[in-house]
């Protein structure tokens, strides 16, 4: 047992935080005056503070649906004081495909569904499949347009190359060119 300094309770060592600093390794104030202390300090700088919400035990809150959800709907993290994510699993979902598009394209969620929009939310190569995947330039990094994952996929096996891309149509369309070696390791096309 502890007392706390504020609110002057005794109280189990496990209602405290943990200090390294105090001598006996635990904060003078318990968690739930810790937590009052910390809301109040920040009303009086001006910042907004959300409102507490009870939640029950097996169950945390998102912050940015505010739903309040079971431990099943959330990942693990080692980082955290309560062993939970912040963010319930489709919430983190969400985060992770906004800053990576944000990051590896440069696109904010409201240009990438511009641009969906633009092609009708169909690839443009296929015309069929949805459009999910962003095609862009490997060499100057420009993005294309949004692709579905077979198109974009096959894009990437031929590394990008027109080329070998019009060899391959010309193959599917049935004029195979038949190489005629010149050189070791140099073909000659037919004319």
């Amino acid at each position: 047992m502890r007392r706390c300094s504020r609110c002057k309770q005794d109280l189990r060592r496990t209602a405290f935080a943990s200090n390294k600093s105090m001598p006996d390794g635990l904060q003078a104030y318990c968690r739930e005056c810790s937590a009052e202390y910390c809301r109040q300090r920040q009303e009086v700088k001006g910042k907004r503070v959300r409102e507490r919400v009870s939640v029950p035990p097996g169950h945390k809150r998102c912050p940015q649906c505010e739903e309040v959800k079971p431990h099943s709907a959330w990942e693990r993290s080692r980082s955290s004081s309560d062993g939970w994510a912040s963010y319930c699993r489709g919430c983190r979902a969400e985060r992770n495909r906004v800053s990576y598009s944000k990051r590896k394209y440069g696109l904010t969620s409201a240009e990438l569904g511009a641009l969906v929009a633009e092609q009708q939310g169909v690839c443009c190569i296929c015309l069929a499949a949805p459009a999910v995947h962003v095609d862009h330039c490997h060499e100057k990094g420009r993005v294309r347009g949004v692709l579905c994952f077979s198109r974009n996929a096959a894009l990437g096996q031929f590394k990008d190359r027109a080329d070998a891309i019009r060899r391959a149509a010309a193959y599917l369309e049935g004029n195979v060119w038949k190489p005629t070696l010149v050189a070791p390791g140099v073909y000659q096309r037919p004319s």
